[in-house]
């Protein structure tokens, strides 16, 4: 019996021995022998083997934006500007030349981006690339250029449309930025720095920014995806390839992306692109009220038992909002039934109201509350606004 045990061990030791030399120097033959034993109501993963020509798998279900890209850029163009500046009308003049010298004016260019918003030809971009430019053209990806027509623009939310006359135009679908979230990602288009059409990818950052001192109305997407000179009036797009914004500015202290770039909401975007299309002008709600945050300072010291709302310092003399009642001193906390907190909230909301009808405001005046029904007026033309309309 002992010699058998000796003989059994000396055995078990000698295939040890042999597998570990084999595992080190051989491992495919151990690699090949089909050894493992499949338990009974085991699942196994069989892994394809990999076809001459294709992708790898893991490739394959990499997810990202491949697809929104392909889906949104052709929609995406470059608006090429220029304005031969204003001539002299005594420029051919010797004498005038004489004594006042060569008065030519340098001619301006620029270049920006835009967005084909229909197949009948409508381009969203910013107002700022098209101002005061009277020469304006429109470059497709497909390598297709067109003059275009400003159909119009609205200063306050530095937005314009543009019409181009070209068949078979791709148009870009319409998202909803009301939905976006912050960490949602977004892709910027447009043409940085005139280099060509160039993608970036990004998050959402920020929602609702405001007060920035860009435009009147501000109500800003923010994203960290790369905008540069070039881009504005680009879109910017969903993990879908849908249009969330139009690229408008950055906060940068090189003239480069810093990863603080802004879009106007697509949400406004199509309500003044209605607007211009329908009456080529977008009509605002105004009440003539001189607005200022309320600070929990001024709380404290007017006693109020409100902290969020809209101070107003200043009424006009037989404005809309005088005539309906409405006091300096006034907190407004309600425009419409909609919760106004600070200034910017305000403007928007009572510039969503339409002209000639009345709008119940919900104000706390001192330790009351009052319902006041002010007859909403149409907004004043801005100075720009103005200038624009004549010329």
């Amino acid at each position: 019996m002992r010699k058998t045990w000796l003989i059994f061990s000396q055995t078990v030791t000698v295939a040890v021995a042999v597998l570990f030399v084999v595992s080190t120097f051989k491992p495919q033959w151990i690699q090949t022998v089909p050894w493992r034993q499949v338990l009974p109501g085991a699942t196994v993963a069989v892994v394809p083997a990999a076809v001459p020509g294709s992708a790898p798998a893991s490739a394959a279900a990499t997810p990202g934006f491949r697809d929104a890209a392909q889906k949104a850029a052709p929609t995406v163009v470059s608006v090429v500007t220029s304005n031969s500046a204003a001539r002299n009308p005594r420029r051919n003049d010797p004498w005038f030349r004489y004594f006042f010298g060569d008065q030519e004016g340098q001619p301006q260019s620029g270049v920006g981006s835009g967005v084909i918003v229909s197949p009948e030809g409508y381009v969203l971009t910013n107002n700022h690339v098209v101002d005061r430019m009277d020469d304006i053209e429109v470059m497709l990806t497909d390598g297709r250029k067109a003059s275009a027509k400003v159909i119009g623009t609205d200063p306050d939310t530095d937005l314009a449309v543009l019409k181009v006359d070209l068949d078979r135009l791709p148009s870009i679908a319409f998202g909803d930025s009301d939905a976006l979230q912050v960490g949602d990602p977004v892709l910027a288009i447009g043409n940085p720095f005139g280099v060509g059409q160039t993608v970036t990818a990004g998050i959402v950052s920020a929602l609702g920014r405001n007060q920035l001192g860009i435009n009147t109305f501000e109500n800003f997407i923010q994203t960290d995806a790369a905008i540069n000179p070039g881009n504005s009036g680009g879109a910017l797009v969903d993990a879908r390839g849908n249009l969330v914004g139009i690229n408008s500015a950055i906060y940068s202290r090189s003239g480069g992306s810093l990863g603080i770039g802004f879009a106007i909401p697509v949400s406004t975007a199509r309500q003044v692109m209605e607007s211009l299309i329908r009456d080529g002008q977008v009509t605002r709600g105004w009440i003539g009220v001189e607005p200022r945050d309320l600070t929990p300072e001024m709380a404290e010291t007017f006693n109020l038992p409100v902290k969020d709302g809209v101070l107003i310092t200043g009424v006009l003399h037989n404005g809309p909002a005088a005539q309906g009642g409405m006091r300096p001193g006034d907190v407004v906390v309600e425009v419409a039934r909609v919760k106004v907190a600070n200034t910017a909230q305000l403007l928007n909301a009572v510039a969503s109201l339409k002209p000639g009808e009345a709008a119940q405001l919900r104000v706390q005046r001192g330790g009351e509350v009052l319902s006041l029904s002010v007859v909403v007026a149409k907004r004043p033309k801005t100075p720009l606004q103005a200038r624009n309309q004549d010329e």
